[in-house]
């Protein structure tokens, strides 16, 4: 064999197994993080709907709010889906996060939950209030008990509002903050918490009969799917949002959670 036919073969076998590890590389499923609960169950129908698009998933449940965006810093996920872009925007300002929203998924309007009382207006003074402890859900929270009328927050405090931002307390509610997944194991010891959907379902609460208060459908936390920036071009991307966006997940959406989830999309 010729120097010249050695050379075609050596890129032939190249091209080759280019095109293999390319092939390889896309038979590997996209690896999604979601936290527990209702974005771990629409995630197994989108999943469903993906497949028909040649698009394979493996899911991967979370039990916090903090470990999902380090995991998609890290490589180890393709893309999450369980935060608001509030709570995205802070996360990427705090830790420099190089993420970006590639759709919008459903809203979990925040709910109220207590053992001890039946109405936001039986709080005592200095009832025990519990809070998720980022900065964004917590904000989330005290817009709520603004929205009640039970305190009054500093106008420039906007969404991420925290107790310090508090300027009338009329019933001198102490604010107990708590991760988020912990809120619905304090409730013994607590008067009243704030609960997100998500966790309020793992728990056995449903948020449309056990909830004494909750977070208006309109409000600016609908959650999304957050992929790193690098990839936001990637066709595997559109494909994804486009399956979780399908008539099939919005049915199972609505007939699953019975508006505790609303569709966002």
């Amino acid at each position: 064999m010729n120097k010249r036919s050695l050379l075609q073969s050596a890129l032939a076998l190249a091209l080759v197994s280019g095109f293999s590890a390319s092939a390889m590389a896309q038979d590997k499923p996209l690896k999604i993080g979601v936290t527990g609960g209702p974005h771990a169950q629409i995630f197994e129908v989108v999943k469903k709907v993906a497949e028909k698009d040649g698009l394979k998933i493996q899911v991967i449940e979370f039990s916090d709010y903090v470990q999902p965006n380090a995991a998609l810093a890290s490589g180890d996920l393709d893309a999450n889906s369980y935060q608001h872009k509030p709570y995205l925007d802070q996360q990427v300002k705090d830790r420099g996060y190089k993420f970006v929203s590639a759709g919008y998924t459903v809203n979990f309007p925040i709910g109220i939950y207590s053992k001890k009382i039946k109405s936001l207006n039986d709080l005592k003074q200095g009832a025990k209030f519990g809070i998720p402890n980022d900065p964004t859900n917590g904000g989330r929270v005290l817009l709520v008990l603004q929205d009640k009328g039970l305190i009054k927050l500093r106008p420039e405090a906007g969404l991420k509002a925290t107790p310090l931002d508090v300027i009338d307390n009329p019933k001198k509610i102490k604010f107990v903050e708590l991760d988020a997944a912990q809120l619905p194991r304090s409730l013994d010891d607590l008067d009243a918490s704030a609960i997100n959907t998500n966790f309020a379902l793992s728990a056995g609460l449903n948020p449309g009969k056990d909830a004494i208060a909750q977070e208006s459908a309109k409000s600016p936390y609908v959650n999304l799917i957050a992929v790193r920036e690098a990839d936001k071009d990637k066709p595997w991307v559109s494909k994804l949002v486009k399956a979780y966006q399908s008539e099939e997940v919005r049915k199972f959406i609505q007939t699953e959670f019975k508006g505790a989830v609303i569709p966002g999309f």
